[in-house]
Order: structure tokens, then C-alpha cells, then sequence
């Protein structure tokens, strides 16, 4: 998938790989209605490091649910 052009399609696939990396349990939190297409390099860049990492700690998985809910609208 090429995600270097914003859309809300990426945008939708990004939330979901991450609710999926993430364990997120709450996955209102992970609407793509709930996100503005101008915070999409916010998204990448933690879809990015994410994805990248083999295992998250806890604290990193907690750090990164707070980061989304940051960017949230």
C-alpha cells in the first residue's frame, strides 16, 4: 500500500494496522472519523515506528495509545 500520499483511506488502514500492533481493546478510539487529515504525518510517523518495532514494552504500547488520542480531533 502506498502511504506516503494522504488520504483517509491510509489513514483508516494505518489506525487499524496500529489498533492491531497495539492490542487497542477500545477501537472507538481508533475511528478514522475521529482524526483530521491534517495530523496525517503525525499518523505516519507513529505508524511508522510501530510497525518497525518487533516487540512493544507496556510503556511504550501506553505512550503510543496517548500520542493518538493527542492527534485525536
Amino acid at each position: 500500500m502506498q502511504l506516503d500520499q494522504p488520504s483517509i483511506e491510509n489513514m483508516e488502514y494505518m489506525l487499524q494496522a496500529l489498533a492491531e500492533k497495539l492490542k487497542v481493546v477500545n477501537r472507538a478510539i481508533m475511528d478514522v472519523e475521529d482524526y483530521n487529515l491534517e495530523k496525517y504525518e503525525d499518523l505516519k510517523w507513529m505508524y511508522d515506528m510501530v510497525i518497525s518495532k518487533g516487540h512493544l514494552s507496556a510503556s511504550e504500547t501506553q505512550a503510543f495509545v496517548n500520542e493518538l488520542a493527542a492527534i485525536r480531533k
